[in-house]
Formats: structure tokens, C-alpha cells, sequence
């Protein structure tokens, strides 16, 4: 069955491979056939010409049959990957272009004839044949680039524990985003092992637990006043950044060729450098006359560079992702000591 379909490639792709290249790369063809010779004509413009010297040649060849020609071709097979070229055009420049091309393991055989590629399964009772039409992707390019975002939970470790709510800076868990647009690129090392580096823009808020209090800059340092004037209804430090980052990637489902189905992990640091910085507080009168935003720069004690290590899990298609931040937010003296610390998703 294989030897039957790879002959019967091997004559419809000779007038497609001829029709698409004769325009760039003109061959000279005999006006006069040897009278010597077989001409399988198929097609409009195919031809399979096989030339004997003698009678006796003849002879032998009206006593072949399609397995036995198959067999005189001398095909040389890879033994490791199992792939075999039937059909090559070599050019004027040097280059060659393989028109057909079969994969060989076991029972199974892989015909790729241009864009259209032939399965055939013969390793269980009955022969299976199927078609495909249209380019091969390949799921692990060894480089690609790509653009992803990050949406996460922030917040920040002092002494090595997260602030308790009597410190006016305690962070509020709902409310304490960040956003990350990333450009990101990728670089095959080995089978499933990556090298991931880019650039991104990170925005993070810190929403207080304590809507009382709002930060102000003070003389030499950061100030965190207590607002007894007014009712409060949102306080909040934001910063901006753009960041580059750079990760070892190893994804044990590429290994295992199970695609997306297997786990991802990711490691690496990063850097980066302050855009912007404020604080916002949002309240309302006493006497309630509607709310009123009071912004004011908190930038001049915000750390402009900051560096840490980043970490991701891919589970199928979601990927989790934390960044800590081995700088503190703050200046040094400036004020309190804390290291922000962000757990999220990657889409």
C-alpha cells in the first residue's frame, strides 16, 4: 500500500513541481523522444519518460512491476528519523526545493506533497488514510515573539510579614492592582527548554486599609496623616514602571509532546525604572458638599530603580505569576521599610 501511494506522489507531483518552477528556473528539454523509450503521459502536460538502451533492457523492464520500480530508484532513508526525500528540484543558485518528502515509522507513513500531506496507518487490521490540506505548523518554533498581559493583587512585606491594620500604610487586598503590558520573545534552547526576555509597562496601586489616612510628602520623608476633617473614602500610593525581564522556561509538556497539557515553570529577574508616582485621596465634607480628589507627587521618595526575581506556573492554558521586588518601595529613611510583593495572572 505505502509503495503504491508514493509512486502515484511521485507522478502528480512532477507536473506541479514543473509548473510552479519552470517560470524562474527554465530547463531545457530534448523536441525529440528516443526511439528507445516509455512515456507515461498524465495530465495536460506530465510526463514520465524512462529510456532503455537496448532490446534486452526492454525486455527486463516489461517484466517489472511497480514494486520492483520503486525498489531501482535507490531512495536513501534517514535511519534515525525515518524521513526520506522522493522528488527535489535543484536551482541555478544552488538551493534545492524537496517537493516530496516521507516520513517512515513503523506502521505509520507521512507523505508531504507542497502544502498537502497523506497519513497512512497500517498498523492495525485495516489500512487508514487521511488527508490534509495546508501548511505544517511547527508547535515549538525555535524563536517567536509575542505580547502578554499581566493583571494581579499587590502588596508589600515588612520584616518579613505583611503590615497589620493598625499601620496606616496596611494594604487592602481588593483594590491593590497591578497591570503589565508586556512585549515578549522567545528563544528554543532544547526541547522544551526556553530563554523568555522583553519589555513591559507596570502599573502598581497600593489601596490602604485605613481610608482615614492619606500620604503626603513631607520636609524629608513620607508622611501618613490621619484626615479627622473629613470622611474618606479611597487612599492610595500608584507607581509606574517600565520594566525588563528575562525567565528560563521549562515546559515538560513540549517534552513529553503533550502540548499544553503538561505544567510550565519559569524563573528569572528583573528591572525596572520609575515613570511616575502619586498619591490620591478621595473624601467628602463634613457637612457632605460631594467628594473631592486631592492628588499630590510622592515621587521624590519613591525608589526610581527597582529589581527582583519573578516566578511563573503555566497549568494548561492559565499561567500564574509573582514578582517580588528584593528593593524597597521606598527611599532609604524616606519611609517605612517594604518590599512589594504582586500574585497574579498572565493572559
Amino acid at each position: 500500500m505505502k509503495k503504491y501511494l508514493l509512486l502515484f506522489c511521485l507522478l502528480a507531483v512532477v507536473q506541479v513541481a514543473f509548473a510552479t518552477d519552470l517560470t524562474e528556473n527554465p530547463v531545457l528539454t530534448e523536441s525529440r523522444i528516443m526511439s528507445d523509450s516509455v512515456v507515461v503521459e498524465f495530465g495536460k502536460s506530465g510526463k514520465v519518460l524512462i529510456i532503455v538502451e537496448s532490446k534486452e533492457d526492454f525486455e527486463k523492464l516489461k517484466l517489472m512491476n511497480i514494486n520492483q520500480i520503486i525498489s531501482e530508484l535507490d531512495l536513501e532513508e534517514n535511519k534515525e528519523t525515518g524521513e526520506m526525500t522522493i522528488v527535489e528540484i535543484r536551482k541555478k543558485d544552488g538551493t534545492i526545493k524537496e517537493v516530496v518528502k516521507v516520513y517512515e515509522d513503523g506502521g505509520n507513513t507521512e507523505v508531504n506533497v507542497g502544502g498537502v500531506r497523506v497519513y497512512v496507518d497500517e498498523s492495525g487490521e485495516n489500512t487508514r488514510v487521511k488527508v490534509e490540506t495546508g501548511a505544517k505548523k511547527n508547535s515549538d518554533p525555535p524563536f517567536r515573539s509575542f505580547f502578554n498581559m499581566d493583571l494581579g493583587i499587590n502588596n508589600y512585606l515588612e520584616d518579613g510579614g505583611f503590615p497589620t491594620s493598625d499601620k496606616p500604610y496596611a494594604v487592602k487586598g481588593w483594590g491593590s492592582w497591578m497591570v503589565g503590558l508586556n512585549w515578549m520573545a522567545s528563544q528554543r534552547i532544547s526541547k522544551g527548554f526556553h530563554w523568555n526576555f522583553g519589555l513591559g509597562f507596570h502599573f502598581y496601586n497600593f489601596k490602604f486599609e485605613n481610608r482615614d489616612y492619606q500620604a503626603v510628602r513631607g520636609d524629608d520623608s513620607i508622611e501618613f496623616i490621619q484626615r479627622t476633617d473629613v470622611d474618606g473614602f479611597k487612599s492610595k500610593i500608584s507607581s509606574s514602571y517600565l520594566t525588563a525581564m528575562t525567565l528560563l522556561e521549562l515546559d515538560f509538556g513540549k517534552m513529553n509532546d503533550q502540548g499544553r497539557r503538561g505544567i510550565r515553570l519559569a524563573a528569572g529577574p528583573y528591572v525596572g525604572y520609575r515613570l511616575g508616582g502619586q498619591s490620591k485621596y478621595v473624601y467628602e465634607e463634613l457637612g457632605g458638599s460631594g467628594r473631592h480628589k486631592d492628588k499630590e507627587a510622592t515621587g521624590l521618595y519613591l525608589e526610581n530603580l527597582r529589581y527582583g526575581v519573578r516566578g511563573e506556573l503555566g497549568v494548561g492554558r492559565v499561567k500564574f505569576f509573582t514578582t517580588y521586588d528584593l528593593n524597597e518601595l521606598f527611599q532609604e529613611g524616606k519611609g517605612p521599610a517594604l518590599n512589594p510583593i504582586t500574585f497574579g495572572i498572565v493572559f
